[in-house]
């Protein structure tokens, strides 16, 4: 073991063993970066609108026939988080089955996604909500009013899955 310790310090010259050739490397990384242009965004008066693959907040389709979420509970059974809770209930003329509760606890949620990956009917998607503020922890916890969103607002997001999967 000493022999390896001699020989890798036997290799380095005297400039390397003292390190500035290094120092001097990395002060120069860092002045060309502090000398490129900045980019700052002015928050309120200039929004910032993500692209399909941005994964926001979680939030159910509604087409103008109803909701598409059939409480497979899918999404439920998946989440790492444990951030959503699902209640079913059928219809008595169709037998379908739809969910009468379906919430969603925000502080818990960490938008992996991994519940619109397994939604067999893209029922639930990441929509482009950024923004998210809450005052209280029951504000947190978004039921399923909430949670829905018309179809047309989420189009490039669902174009986006679509091409993934």
């Amino acid at each position: 073991m000493n022999n390896t310790k001699n020989t890798e310090a036997e290799r380095l010259n005297f400039w390397e063993k003292l390190y500035i050739p290094e120092i001097a490397r990395g002060l120069g990384l860092t002045l060309g970066e502090m000398l490129k242009p900045k980019f700052t965004r002015q928050y309120p008066e200039e929004r910032w609108e993500p692209e399909g693959s941005y994964r926001g907040r979680p939030v159910l389709v509604v087409e103008e026939t109803g909701g598409r979420c059939v409480a497979c509970g899918l999404c439920a059974r998946v989440c790492p988080a444990l951030a959503i809770q699902i209640q079913a209930d059928e219809t008595e003329k169709l037998k379908e089955r739809y969910p009468i509760k379906f919430e969603i606890n925000m502080l818990r949620c960490i938008f992996c996604g991994f519940c619109e990956e397994v939604c067999p009917e893209e029922a639930i998607v990441m929509s482009k909500d950024y923004e998210l503020v809450f005052q209280s922890q029951e504000e947190a916890i978004m039921d399923k009013p909430r949670l829905q969103v018309p179809i047309a607002k989420l189009q490039d997001r669902l174009e986006f899955l679509r091409q993934y999967r």
